[in-house]
């Protein structure tokens, strides 16, 4: 991957999480932050 590919994914993802915190609120990201830890978790436990 280049590194104007990875500036434009993180630019993408960035705003996506920007546009969502404004339209619905802060509490489900710490939901999805909480579960994104558990899948890394048990990933690196497959690993």
């Amino acid at each position: 991957m280049t590194h104007k590919i990875a500036i434009v994914l993180g630019l993408i993802i960035l705003v996506a999480i920007v546009v969502d915190i404004m339209l619905t609120g802060t509490g489900h990201m710490v939901f999805l932050g909480k579960r994104m830890f558990e899948l890394i978790d048990w990933v690196a436990f497959w690993r």
